[in-house]
């Protein structure tokens, strides 16, 4: 019998060339495949080999969902929070906390910031040894 895993998380997102950029470019995410079918448009992104992926998904079937400010966190596992952070900086969006240790997380550095849609982006890099 298969093991039971989270294969993906999915978030509707207002310009998806905007957001896939986003992730792509900003956090290092990777295009892993492109779904078209007739209600809705997705990218499936990820990191190569590992994780969970991402997908984003824009409607197109007329329904006008609410994309902006959802009570949704991506967790992101990082190797150099700061780097990300400024580089979401440059990209004129928020910083909802800049990257600081967390002592009940063993001194993992923890960051938060917002992608294009608001969703809360919550980065986590190991503490070195």
């Amino acid at each position: 019998m298969a093991s039971t895993y989270i294969g993906a998380l999915g978030i509707g997102v207002s310009d998806l060339a905007k957001s896939t950029d986003f992730y792509c470019r900003v956090i290092g995410m990777k295009k892993l495949q492109t779904i078209n079918v007739p209600q809705m448009n997705e990218e499936v992104l990820g990191f190569e080999g590992r994780g969970a992926s991402l997908v984003l998904m824009n409607y197109i079937d007329g329904s006008n969902p609410n994309y902006k400010d959802n009570p949704i966190k991506i967790v992101i596992y990082v190797s150099d929070a700061a780097a990300i952070i400024d580089a979401v900086r440059k990209e004129g969006l928020e910083i909802v906390r800049e990257p600081a240790p967390i002592e009940t997380l063993n001194n993992s550095i923890l960051a938060f910031a917002k992608d294009p849609d608001g969703y809360l982006v919550e980065l986590i890099q190991k503490p070195p040894k």
